[in-house]
């Protein structure tokens, strides 16, 4: 049985524009995603651009934290 390669949408609105609710949907569904594609042999090719949006999910997400305790 072959599994099917999980795939995240980018989102509507630019990460900056998202709710903190949309956001944390986001980062979740990309934490899925990249655990499936490691479990896969070989890693399927997408998994790099899962963890780039993860990267960018988390740095935005990091970066409100900055900004609510300045």
């Amino acid at each position: 049985m072959t599994a099917e390669p999980r795939t995240v949408d980018p989102p509507k609105h630019p990460l900056c524009a998202m709710t903190t609710y949309e956001l944390r949907d986001y980062r979740h569904q990309l934490e899925r995603a990249i655990a499936f594609s490691d479990e896969q042999n070989p890693v399927p090719p997408v998994r790099h651009d899962l963890q780039a949006r993860l990267d960018d999910a988390l740095a935005e997400q990091d970066a409100r934290v900055r900004l609510a305790h300045a």
